[in-house]
Parts: C-alpha cells; sequence; structure tokens
C-alpha cells in the first residue's frame, strides 16, 4: 500500500516507541490520516498508536484538537502557529506522549502567492521538547505531496521518540 520507504519509517517509528514505552498521537489535514495509516500498518503498532485525528476542516481542528480559532484567524490553517497548537492538542486530548502534525497545501488549487501548493507545514512534540518544520515540496501532485509529508512526518516522529 505505502512505499518501502515509507513502510520503513514507519516500522522505525513504531520500534522506537515501543522500545521506550511511549504513546503516538497524530494530527492530520492534508494528509487525511495517511500518517496514522502508514504506523497501523506495521504489525505491532496497536502497542504504540493512541489514536489519529483528521481534522481536515477548520472547525475540526478547533472541536477536535481545541485550536484557538483566532489563531486560525489570524495565521491561516497553514501555518507554523497551528502546527505546533494541531501537536499540543494531540497529546492533551489524548494518552500519547509523542504527537506530530501536518497541515498543508496538497493541491492542485487552493494555493496563494503566500502559501503556494506544495507548503506544509509541520509540528511535532516528545520528551525532547517541540519542533516546527516548514516544507516547501512545490507543485508535485496532490499525492506526492501527501506522501511526501508523510515521510516528514514519520521522520519527526522518529526524530521525537529519540531526542
Amino acid at each position: 500500500m505505502f512505499p518501502d520507504d515509507i513502510q520503513t519509517l514507519a516500522r522505525q517509528v513504531i520500534e522506537a516507541a515501543a522500545a521506550r514505552g511511549l504513546m503516538i498521537a497524530t494530527a492530520e489535514s492534508c494528509t487525511g490520516g495517511l500518517v496514522s495509516g502508514a504506523l497501523t500498518a506495521i504489525a505491532g503498532s496497536s502497542a504504540v498508536v493512541e489514536r489519529g485525528f483528521v481534522t481536515y476542516s477548520n472547525a475540526a481542528k478547533t472541536g477536535l484538537l481545541g485550536v484557538p480559532s483566532g489563531l486560525i484567524d489570524t495565521h491561516g490553517a497553514v501555518s507554523e502557529p497551528v502546527a505546533r497548537a494541531m501537536a499540543d492538542g494531540a497529546l492533551t486530548r489524548s494518552e500519547a506522549q509523542v504527537s506530530v502534525s501536518v497541515t498543508g497545501v496538497a493541491g492542485p488549487g487552493g494555493g496563494t502567492t503566500d502559501k503556494p501548493v506544495g507548503l506544509v507545514h509541520f509540528g511535532a512534540f516528545g520528551p525532547g521538547g517541540a519542533v516546527h518544520a516548514e516544507h516547501r515540496f512545490g507543485d508535485i501532485g496532490r499525492e506526492e505531496v501527501r506522501l511526501a509529508s508523510v515521510r516528514v512526518a514519520l521522520g519527526l516522529l522518529l526524530d521525537r521518540i529519540n531526542a
């Protein structure tokens, strides 16, 4: 289902979290659950994947994750503050100790000059603290933006687990 490199990364995340006794939560917008899907495709993932939030709409980001609507109004859903708030909300509204969030413009439409197609913001929390990453994948196609985002999100989870 997923490319080999994503399966390998997901397996590494599952094994690292299990070795450290950590639970994972995801908060996804443009990936629509692909990060949790990649994780739960790995045997043994039920021991470490606590839950996943698919918060495609702004109302879902606010209602499920507690992202302040004013934050979205001020910065837009595709922004560092919202990505950080989504990752924080995934932790505070779950039993997990590690989280990752993804919010971006996968395309083909929806991009602007300031927020072009392919712009994705990530937030991640773990024992080593919080991080943010911004990637501009470009207009490489909706599916490729989403898969590239899964790769980054899994890498951030691994980084936060091992921090």
